[in-house]
């Protein structure tokens, strides 16, 4: 019973997103695959479109203060057992939709993804996969982090990816259910320490 509480409260709480404002983004379908092989019946699926804010400026926050959606994105953030977070890549760094959402919330508190277990993906039509996109994010978010963050490219995501059945490609396939295993080891390792 209380392995089958644990299970529930892992599949209630964990939260992903792609972050791209793209109606069709294949970030969001890949987080979302990723996050439905994780919890099958309760993952949550963040739209950042939910969350478009003014551009951040230190004048804007001074003058008006942080917006409502931010501290509505920065609770979602503070309240889940785990991240689920696939980056699209523009011109080589995070979209605007995103990088806004993460000044405003980075301005809340000083752990931006409070100490949370993340799986960082990032998938392109290209070989690179947004490469450099997940490095740049895997360097930043490290550094606030309690754990190693396992992370995960998908490259080529037309030829790698099907709307009916998800990753295609078994070495890859193989490759993220081991990032999922140890990402789902930290999110233990969170419920054990009661700091949830």
């Amino acid at each position: 019973p209380l392995r089958r509480q644990r299970q529930m409260c892992i599949r209630d709480r964990i939260i992903a997103f792609g972050a791209s404002s793209s109606k069709n983004s294949i970030n969001k379908k890949l987080a979302s695959f990723v996050a439905n092989k994780i919890a099958p019946e309760e993952a949550t699926i963040i739209d950042l479109n939910d969350f478009e804010m003014p551009i951040y400026s230190e004048d804007r926050h001074s003058d008006e203060g942080v917006p409502k959606k931010a501290l509505e994105f920065k609770k979602i953030i503070n309240e889940s057992n785990g991240l689920v977070i696939s980056l699209a890549e523009h011109n080589g760094s995070y979209t605007s939709a995103f990088k806004n959402i993460y000044d405003w919330i980075s301005v809340i508190e000083k752990t931006v993804w409070g100490n949370k277990p993340i799986l960082l993906m990032s998938t392109s039509d290209g070989a690179r996969g947004g490469k450099s996109v997940l490095e740049t994010a895997l360097s930043r978010f490290s550094r606030q982090s309690n754990f190693d963050i396992p992370h995960f490219i998908l490259p080529n995501f037309s030829e790698n990816f099907s709307e009916e059945f998800g990753i295609t490609n078994q070495t890859l396939l193989n490759e993220l259910k081991k990032q999922i295993i140890e990402f789902k080891k930290q999110v233990d390792t969170l419920l054990d320490s009661g700091y949830n």
